[in-house]
């Protein structure tokens, strides 16, 4: 054997002769020390408030609001405050929460429905002209619920005694009152969407024989679905904790939804404890549909907005 046949290794052999790697564990700077402190202490920061909303909603009261100094770690948990807003006689909080999904996906679906055409007949004009009027439909948010809320209550007020139904504190009055709110953000979502995609899809579509709807929702929606389950997802939140439009529309003859019941477990006409359970359940709703729906997301469709 040759000395260059010698020293050719193939790449085999020569993977067999090299020396193991060496682990060289990670270095401790004061940099990492103060970084790791400060998450340490953000999460602290978030996380305090909402153990101490579980110590009282599944703590005997007796170890929370009517002890002098509680305890943070208490000696027992109980279950009693969730049972009695759950099956006690007279407890609204049942019959809330379903009202409160019915609203939420009430406000959802609508606006997707009035959100893609909207949005899409916005990326189809100038990107400055679709900022501006996207800006304009926000100002809705930008101004004070209560200012709003009153006015929309006497108009659902005068229309159901024009039409002869009682439109006050019904689901639909609620979830329109709530669209809004949700609509704005719905377009916002959908126009960055829309502009994203090339338009020589829609356009070899019509020359395909499509018509603008079908093309529009057999060839565009197709492709923006993550979009559309995000800004599905953010209007359902957004009703799911709004609690001032359905406070103002609240009729006592109905049920309340389930924010507007837990503000009024805190002012004298319920059980505080009942309520603070029922504010832990109510992340259990948007735990699950997130957690379904998150195989949909991507987060540039959470940056979406208008594109220049």
């Amino acid at each position: 054997m040759s000395a260059a046949s010698a020293t050719a290794l193939s790449p085999a052999r020569a993977a067999e002769r090299a020396p193991p790697p060496v682990y060289h564990p990670p270095v401790l700077t004061l940099g990492n020390v103060l970084l790791y402190v400060a998450i340490f202490v953000i999460s602290v920061f978030f996380l305090f408030p909402i153990y101490l909303i579980f110590l009282i909603g599944f703590t005997d009261p007796k170890y929370t609001i009517f002890s002098g100094r509680p305890p943070l770690i208490p000696p027992s948990f109980t279950l009693s405050n969730l049972q009695q807003g759950l099956f006690g006689a007279g407890s609204p909080f049942l019959g809330s929460m379903y009202l409160s999904l019915e609203v939420a996906f009430f406000v959802g679906a609508l606006a997707l429905l009035i959100g893609i055409p909207t949005a899409y007949g916005l990326s189809r004009l100038g990107s400055r002209l679709a900022y501006g009027v996207t800006t304009v439909l926000f100002i809705v948010n930008m101004v004070p619920s209560i200012t709003i809320a009153i006015p929309i209550s006497v108009q659902f007020i005068d229309l159901g005694q024009a039409i002869g139904v009682n439109l006050y504190g019904s689901w639909i009055t609620i979830g329109l009152a709530q669209e809004l709110l949700a609509l704005p953000v719905t377009i916002f979502l959908l126009v960055g969407a829309f502009q994203g995609l090339p338009r020589d899809l829609e356009n070899q579509a019509r020359v395909d024989g499509a018509g603008r709807f079908k093309a529009i929702y057999g060839n565009l929606v197709p492709l923006i679905v993550p979009a559309l389950v995000a800004a599905f997802l953010l209007s359902w939140m957004l009703s799911w904790d709004e609690s001032t439009f359905a406070l103002i529309l609240y009729n006592p003859a109905t049920s309340a939804t389930l924010p507007v019941n837990i503000f009024l477990s805190f002012t004298g006409r319920g059980s505080p404890t009942i309520g603070v359970a029922f504010s832990c359940i109510a992340t259990i709703p948007v735990i699950v549909l997130t957690v379904f729906l998150q195989r949909f997301l991507k987060g540039e469709d959470l940056a979406a907005g208008v594109r220049g």
